[in-house]
């Protein structure tokens, strides 16, 4: 019988750090932008990209983190699988 593998669960201070890391540097982008000397449709232009780049950025990241956790499901599937095979077989019966 395997182990179960054991599920990694981010701390709250590592989310703490994330979501102030976010806040920071999100921050200081909009900051940036808006004292830029450009003309206003300029500044629109990059803060427009900006919350583009954002959104992408955790599309992508959910994206990822569904494709690893239906990997982690399909393995554990064919996993039990093989060990419900292995367990019914019994290599001394006689067919």
């Amino acid at each position: 019988m395997s182990t179960p593998s054991a599920q990694t669960k981010s701390t709250t201070a590592f989310l703490a750090q994330a979501m102030i890391a976010f806040g920071i540097s999100f921050s200081a982008l909009v900051i940036g932008i808006a004292y830029l000397p450009l003309d206003i449709w300029q500044r629109g232009f990059l803060l427009m990209a900006t919350l583009f780049l954002v959104s992408s950025c955790f599309t992508l990241a959910k994206v990822i983190r569904d494709q690893h956790e239906s990997s982690k499901v399909h393995h554990r599937i064919d996993e039990a699988r093989m060990e419900k095979l292995m367990a019914e077989h019994d290599p001394f019966k006689i067919n």
